[in-house]
């Protein structure tokens, strides 16, 4: 698998679990407020080998609990399976960032009982996301990876980042509707890295956040804003 990045300690990225965060090379999505945006391009250079990463976790057992897998998408990645068995038998937690749009293999890595817990963004509302992915999307493949998600094999979490000019209350009761019930939801403030794709792209205010999040909660209780400034 190629490893295009590591970030060797977070308190964040896993609920209330010490981990570290490996960053996967390529992404079927052009999200133009990707913070990401140097990890899209398939090919990259690894940035560690597996066998020096592995000996890093060696180094860590007993302080590190868990690793976080994102990208780029790592569902991308064909030999992620193996990876993640490889985690597993080292004795560590795994959770998976997903942009959703391999339910496919979702589906396999639930089955085989390979992570503990899943984070899914979701976009935008269904008619809304193209614009936000930058692609075309069949929102079908989104729908199903959700279902997945809802059947309960694993504790998860949905998130969406909110970007003026992309997102507006409407579209997040949209989204409410489409994942009603879920454990867990977060509404991420937009942040620029920098490095987005877009010049365009800028966060909502504070208020108009909140107005999102108010348009979400009669559909999904659980929801919270992360990240407001």
């Amino acid at each position: 698998m190629v490893i295009a990045g590591l970030q060797k300690l977070s308190l964040l990225d896993y609920p209330d679990r010490l981990c570290c965060t490996v960053f996967t090379a390529g992404c079927n999505f052009r999200c133009p407020f990707c913070h990401n945006s140097a990890l899209i391009p398939f090919g990259a250079a690894p940035a560690l080998s597996e066998a020096d990463f592995f000996a890093f976790l060696a180094e860590r057992r007993g302080r590190l609990e868990a690793v976080c897998l994102t990208g780029g998408e790592p569902l991308l990645q064909p030999d992620l399976p193996a990876f993640i068995k490889k985690l597993r038998e080292a004795g560590y937690l795994v959770k998976l960032d997903t942009n959703g749009y391999r339910p496919e293999k979702l589906r396999r890595i639930l089955a085989e009982g390979l992570v503990d817990y899943v984070a899914m963004d979701v976009k935008a509302a269904p008619g809304g996301y193209a614009a936000a992915a930058g692609v075309p999307v069949d929102v079908q493949k989104i729908e199903a990876s959700a279902a997945l998600l809802k059947s309960g094999a694993v504790p998860y979490e949905f998130r969406t980042t909110a970007v003026k000019g992309l997102h507006t209350p409407a579209d997040f009761a949209a989204i409410g509707r489409w994942i009603r019930g879920a454990p867990r939801y977060f509404i991420q403030q937009f942040v620029d890295s920098g490095a987005v794709l877009s010049d365009e792209a800028a966060p909502l205010d504070p208020e108009e956040m909140r107005a999102c999040l108010d348009a979400v909660l009669p559909y999904v209780p659980a929801a919270r804003l992360r990240g407001l400034r």
